[in-house]
């Protein structure tokens, strides 16, 4: 795998992990009522969950790049 597809693909992975996070505390406040600060982290994990897909595409390319398409 060359270097800036395994880059991508650790992007990847790190947005999820924040977007597991930012749910994680979306789900928190919605239980105690913070129905604002809530909204806030669920949209910040959906920002995280396209930050994601975009890493992923791009290590896509990048392994077509190195590799052709089969």
């Amino acid at each position: 795998m060359s270097k800036k597809a395994a880059e991508h693909h650790m992007k990847a992975a790190e947005h999820h992990e924040h977007a597991a996070h930012h749910h994680k505390e979306a789900a928190k406040y919605h239980e105690g009522g913070a129905h604002e600060k809530a909204a806030h982290h669920a949209h910040t994990a959906y920002a995280h969950h396209l930050h994601s897909h975009h890493h992923a595409d791009e290590a896509s390319k990048a392994h077509l790049e190195e590799y052709g398409k089969r």
